[in-house]
C-alpha cells in the first residue's frame, strides 16, 4: 500500500488542496514559503503517533473573511488516501482493514485528522464574535478565549461517519521526520542517545540473528549464552573495583559515620552490576580511516554527519518493522520524511544520497514511502519528472504542479517529456524553483539579461525571476511544464525571449532559407520569399494567461548582440577585449553623429560581406538616415564577436560600469527585453 493523496483544508497556507503522491519516492519542491514544510507537518499529524496533535491559532489558514469566522469556528481537516500498491504486503490489508472506503482491488482506505471546536462551545463562540467589526479582533478572541478549548480526532474510513481510528492500527505506521534544522551531534554520537542505543541493541549479535540456517530456539539459546558470558565478565569487573577500593571505601564511609548518616545499625556501602544496555553509554561513534587513524564523529563535517545520521535512522526503521524482534509491536508501514537533505552536502554527495534512498526504499524496503522536500536543483535533476510535485504559492493562492503529468500521451508528448527529462540538468532545474522565469535561447542572453535588467532599472532577484538557457529554440518542450491549459502544470509567468533572425530564399531556387540582415528583409519580394522566427510565436501567445513571447522589432531587429549595438551606436563600452575589428568599430561609433550615411559607408574597406552590408543599406527603403547608420554599426558589431566569450566579458564590463559613481556610460536596453521584464514584474 502507499499514500496516494493528501487533502488539506484550512491548514496554514493550504486553503483547500489535494496533493497526489506516488508509491516510493516523492520529491516536493517549490520556492520559499510555498508550503513544503507544511505538507510534511500535515502528514505527521496523522502518521506520527509520538508528536503532539494540538495546534495553535496561527496554524489556521489566514485567507478567511470576518463573515466566515462569525458564521462558524474554523476547523482544520487533513485526509490521507491509502491505496493498494503493486507490491503487495500481506500485513497491509490487515493494517487498514478498519479504514477501508473501497473494498474492490485496488482497495482504498482513508485516515482523517480534524482539529475543531466541540459542539458544546459553538454557541459561546458565536456570541463572542457577533459584535466583531474587524478580522484581527475576531482572531484575537479565538486565540485568547477559544483555542484552548479545541480538540482533535483521527477518523478511519469515510470521514463523514466520524468513526474513530483504532490506536492499535495507527501504531502500525512509523513516521520518521528529519527536520531541516537539526543537531545530529546531539542525536546520535553516544550510546546515551536512544536512537543509537536502539540500533546497537538490535544489531547486537546480528550474525546469529540473521542466520537463516538456525531456528528461533537455537538463536535465543546462543544469544543467551553470550549474555551470560558478558554478565560474568561484568561481575568480575565489579569485583575488581571492589578490591581496588577496599581501603578507600573505609575512608569514605568514615565520613558518613561522623556526619550521622550511619544510624540504627545501617551502614552505607557500594555494590553494582553492569548490563549490556548500560555499557552502550560507553560507546561513541568514530570515523576510522584507511591509514588506521580514527577521530570522533563530532570532528566530521556537518554534511558527512548528516549522512551517518540518516543511515542510523533507516536502521532504526528496519528495527521498528522487524516482526521477529518486536512481535505484534512491529511497524507495518515505515514512512521517512526528510527536509532539505542537501544541507551541507556537496552536489556529488547529493547524487550519492539519492541513490542511497532509492536502494533503501526500492530494494531493502526499510522505508515504504519517502518524502523529500528540497531546494536542490542537483536532486531534482537526478530524479524522474514523475517523482516531483511542485508547490507554487502566489497572491494567497496555492497550486500544485506535476511535471511528469503535463505531457500528452501521443508521440509528440512523449518526445517532449523525454527531451525535458534528458536536458533538465542542475542549471535548467532552477526553472522549477523560481517564481517567474525568462527562457532564453543561449549563453549570451543568460549572461547579459540579469545585468541589463539593472539598467532599466529592475532587479530580477527581488522579483524571484530566473533566467534559464534552454540551448536553442526548444521552447515548446519546456512550456508544457507551465502552460495553464493543463490542470497539472505549474502556473508561473514565463517570458520567452527569441531572436527575430530574419531569413530569405530565392523564389526561383530550391535552396533553404538563409539568414539576412534587417535592411535586406522584405526589400525585394519579386526575387525573394521572407520569414522571421518570432512572429508566429508572439501571435500565438499574445493572449495567453501566463506565457508570452518577446523579440526584437520586426523591421529593425535581428539578435540580442545586434540590438545592443542598434540601441547604443556610440557606446564604446560594448567593445570588449575579445572583439575583432575593434578599432574599425571604435571609429564608426565616434563618427556616428558627425558623418552622413554616404561618408559612413565609405569608411569600410572592401570584402564580400562588407560589400553586401554597404549595398543592402544603400538600396533599402528606410527613410531615416540614422536608422541606416545604426544598422551599419550593428551589422559590423555582430560580425565581429564570438558569442560566449564576448557575452562573458561584456557582462563584466556592464556590471563594473554600474559601480561607477558617475556611471557616464549609459546603456539603453532593447525594448523587447524591457517589455519582457516589465510584464513579469506586473
Amino acid at each position: 500500500m502507499y499514500i496516494s493523496q493528501i487533502t488539506i483544508s484550512n491548514f496554514r497556507n493550504f486553503k483547500q488542496s489535494t496533493i497526489f503522491l506516488k508509491d516510493g519516492l516523492n520529491v516536493i519542491i517549490g520556492h520559499n514559503n510555498a508550503g513544503k514544510t507544511n505538507l510534511i507537518k500535515a502528514l505527521s499529524l496523522i502518521l506520527d503517533q509520538q508528536s503532539s496533535k494540538k495546534l495553535g491559532v496561527d496554524d489556521f489558514n489566514k485567507n478567511i473573511s470576518l463573515e466566515e469566522l462569525k458564521e462558524k469556528a474554523p476547523k482544520i481537516t487533513i485526509t490521507l488516501t491509502i491505496s493498494e500498491s503493486e507490491d503487495v504486503n500481506s500485513d497491509d490489508l490487515a493494517t487498514v482493514g478498519n479504514f477501508l472506503t473501497k473494498l474492490a482491488s485496488p482497495y482504498e482506505a482513508k485516515l482523517t485528522y480534524e482539529y475543531f471546536l466541540p459542539d458544546r462551545e459553538t454557541q459561546k463562540y458565536t456570541d463572542a464574535l457577533k459584535h466583531c467589526s474587524e478580522l484581527k479582533e475576531a482572531q484575537n478572541i479565538i486565540k485568547h478565549d477559544f483555542i484552548r478549548l479545541y480538540t482533535y480526532k483521527i477518523y478511519g474510513g469515510d470521514p463523514t461517519l466520524q468513526t474513530s481510528a483504532d490506536s492499535e492500527s495507527l501504531q502500525k505506521f512509523d513516521f520518521q521526520f528529519l527536520e531541516a534544522i537539526r543537531d545530529v551531534e546531539r542525536d546520535m554520537f553516544t550510546g546515551r542517545n536512544s536512537l543509537l542505543k536502539d540500533v546497537i541493541d538490535f544489531f547486537m549479535d546480528y550474525k546469529i540473528k540473521k542466520d537463516k540456517s538456525k531456528d528461533d530456539a537455537t538463536k535465543k539459546s546462543e544469544i543467551k549464552t553470550l549474555q551470560v558470558q558478558f554478565s560474568n565478565a561484568a561481575a568480575q569487573l565489579i569485583q575488581n573495583l571492589q578490591v581496588r577500593m577496599a581501603e578507600g571505601k573505609n575512608e569514605i564511609l568514615s565520613y558518613a559515620k561522623e556526619t550521622g548518616a550511619s544510624f540504627n545499625k545501617a551502614v552505607p556501602d557500594f555494590e553494582g552490576s553492569i548490563s549490556e544496555v548500560e555499557m552502550y553509554s560507553a560507546l561513541r561513534l568514530i570515523v576510522q580511516y584507511e591509514t588506521g587513524i580514527s577521530i570522533p564523529a563530532t570532528h566530521n563535517g556537518l554534511g558527512y554527519n548528516n549522512l551517518i545520521f540518516m543511515s542510523l535512522l533507516l536502521a532504526k526503521m528496519q528495527i521498528s518493522s522487524d516482526g521477529n524482534y518486536l512481535g505484534n509491536n512491529a511497524k507495518v508501514f515505515p514512512v521517512l520524511a526528510i527536509e532539505e537533505p542537501e544541507a551541507h552536502l556537496h552536489p556529488s554527495m547529493q547524487y550519492k544520497f539519492l541513490k542511497f534512498l532509492r536502494t533503501n526504499q526500492g530494494v531493502k524496503k526499510k522505508a515504504r514511502q519517502i518524502f523529500v522536500s528540497t531546494h536542490s536543483t542537483h536532486i531534482t535533476s537526478a530524479v524522474s519528472l514523475d517523482e516531483i510535485a511542485c508547490l507554487h504559492f502566489e497572491n494567497d493562492q496555492l497550486t500544485i504542479g506535476y511535471p511528469g503529468k503535463v505531457f500528452s500521451d501521443d508521440d509528440q508528448g512523449k518526445k517532449s517529456k523525454a527531451y525535458v527529462q534528458r536536458f533538465l540538468d542542475a542549471t535548467k532545474s532552477d526553472m522549477l524553483f523560481a517564481q517567474k522565469i525568462i527562457l532564453v535561447e543561449g549563453i549570451a542572453e543568460q549572461l547579459l539579461i540579469p545585468v541589463l535588467a539593472k539598467y532599466i532599472p529592475a532587479f530580477l532577484e527581488d522579483n524571484h525571476i530566473a533566467v534559464i538557457n534552454i540551448g536553442g529554440r526548444y521552447f515548446d518542450h519546456f512550456l508544457k511544464l507551465f502552460d495553464t491549459k493543463s490542470e497539472r502544470s505549474i502556473p508561473k509567468k514565463i517570458a520567452c525571449l527569441t531572436d527575430r533572425d530574419p531569413t530569405r530564399k530565392g523564389n526561383n531556387t530550391n535552396n533553404k532559407h538563409k539568414k539576412c540582415y534587417p535592411f535586406e528583409y522584405l526589400q525585394n519580394s519579386n526575387d525573394y520569399t521572407y520569414q522571421n522566427n518570432a512572429s508566429e510565436k508572439i501571435s500565438s501567445y499574445q493572449s495567453h494567461p501566463n506565457i508570452r513571447f518577446f523579440s526584437q522589432d520586426e523591421t529593425y531587429g535581428k539578435t540580442l548582440e545586434y540590438d545592443l549595438a542598434l540601441y547604443n551606436p556610440s557606446l564604446e563600452l560594448l567593445l570588449t577585449d575579445s572583439i575583432s575589428n575593434k578599432e574599425e568599430l571604435r571609429s564608426l561609433m565616434q563618427k556616428y553623429t558627425s558623418e552622413n550615411i554616404d561618408q559612413f559607408l565609405n569608411l569600410l574597406s572592401t570584402s564580400d560581406e562588407k560589400t553586401r552590408i554597404r549595398d543592402g543599406i544603400s538600396s533599402c527603403n528606410w527613410q531615416e538616415e540614422s536608422d541606416k547608420k545604426k544598422a551599419f554599426i550593428a551589422a559590423r558589431y555582430l560580425n565581429s564577436i564570438g558569442k560566449g566569450e564576448n557575452a562573458l566579458e561584456l557582462s563584466y564590463s556592464l556590471e563594473k560600469n554600474l559601480e561607477r559613481e558617475d556611471c557616464q556610460d549609459i546603456v539603453r536596453v532593447p525594448d523587447y527585453i524591457k517589455n519582457a521584464i516589465n510584464w513579469l514584474c506586473q
